[in-house]
């Protein structure tokens, strides 16, 4: 691919996995390059209005972790949010155009399956039976099991290190050169064509 650039990138369009989404539901595609503050303030804005009761969010391939902040921002922003997610791959297609034309290569056209995410948040109740439903309120529950077991790995941590001796060796002094030692070494620059000791 060396004597190749790339052209163009298109991605071939993909419907929401949801059915029975109103038409005027809002979409925000999550770009690799976008701002999470420009999404947000279009997503928070629309949400906050009494008149919408669904958002679509998208994203693919380096962008699909930018997707997921942007859906957890906005959980946190509104409150009683109901969840549905999709994973799924997104059919693209890249073409690629010789470096030089006059070399007598052809023009390549690469497709790629590209992984994607598709969250559908909803002041709604949605269908709890659904593959990918998470009822409002579940992050505050996840970051308290997830602080709780970080709690117990530390514990696990310092039991197995031992109590006290502030990682002294044997005899009780440090291992470390005292004060004077080091301020001695800095002091007595080498040069290069000094002898090591």
């Amino acid at each position: 691919m060396e004597n190749y650039r790339k052209a163009r990138t298109v991605e071939l369009p993909c419907p929401p996995p949801f059915t029975g989404l109103p038409p005027d539901t809002p979409e925000v595609k999550v770009k690799d390059g976008s701002k999470i503050r420009n999404l947000m303030g279009f997503a928070i804005g629309r949400m906050e209005s009494e008149a919408a009761r669904h958002i679509l969010f998208s994203g693919t391939s380096k962008a699909v972790a930018k997707t997921i902040s942007c859906v957890e921002i906005l959980k946190r922003r509104v409150k009683g949010l109901h969840q549905l997610t999709r994973l799924l791959y997104r059919h693209i297609e890249e073409q690629w155009e010789p470096l030089v034309p006059e070399a007598g290569l052809d023009t390549l056209t690469v497709k790629r399956n590209v992984p994607a995410i598709w969250v559908l948040l909803s002041k709604d109740p949605l269908d709890t039976a659904e593959p990918g439903y998470q009822a409002p309120g579940c992050f505050d529950t996840l970051w308290a099991q997830a602080v709780k077991e970080e709690a117990g790995q530390q514990g696990q941590r310092r039991k197995r290190q031992g109590g006290g001796g502030g990682g002294r060796g044997k005899g009780g002094k440090s291992s470390t050169p005292s004060r004077g030692g080091r301020k001695e070494a800095l002091e007595r620059p080498q040069s290069r064509d000094a002898p090591q000791e």
